[in-house]
């Protein structure tokens, strides 16, 4: 009768141990996994462009830039100190996205100020097609450089 009542005093401490370990191990975890990861970070590591810090309001309520208050829209700002060759605002139906304006598979020369069509952009010196949706290109090593595009009221701040 005694090692009965030994085995299931252990067999509650253990289970007390599960009930209480195991919630706290999960919550750690979840913790770690959503403070290591963040919606503002870009991985802009790319070997041919430069990493400007900039930021630049872009109104909606302007003419030049009204069009992206439409999906599928974008406009190239041309902006002194803003990109390596300006940015790209699009308009992807479900937020904004900031692309810098030169190809990113090619070192800055006079061909790779990349050329805008609607959703897409190429660029001159290899006639990639990148996607204004995710800035892929098929076959191409790195995509468009990506900045922090953030909508208040009516004015987009494009930072890097």
């Amino acid at each position: 009768m005694h090692s009965t009542k030994l085995i299931k005093l252990i067999f509650i401490k253990v289970n007390i141990r599960k009930k209480i370990v195991q919630p706290i191990v999960t919550l750690c975890l979840l913790l770690s996994i959503a403070l290591g990861c963040s919606k503002d970070r870009v991985n802009n590591n790319n070997p041919y462009l430069a990493n400007l810090s900039f930021s630049i309001q872009v109104n909606l309520n302007l003419p030049l830039y009204s069009n992206l208050q439409f999906a599928g829209n974008s406009v190239k700002v041309n902006e002194i100190n803003v990109g390596n060759r300006g940015i790209i605002v699009f308009n992807t139906g479900s937020g904004y996205v900031a692309f810098d304006g030169a190809c990113p598979n090619q070192a800055l020369a006079t061909c790779s100020t990349l050329t805008l069509n609607s959703s897409t952009a190429t660029c001159p010196c290899d006639d990639a097609v990148y996607s204004l949706f995710n800035g892929q290109a098929p076959g191409k090593q790195y995509p468009l450089k990506q900045y922090r595009a953030e909508l208040s009221g009516n004015t987009i701040i494009v930072s890097n």
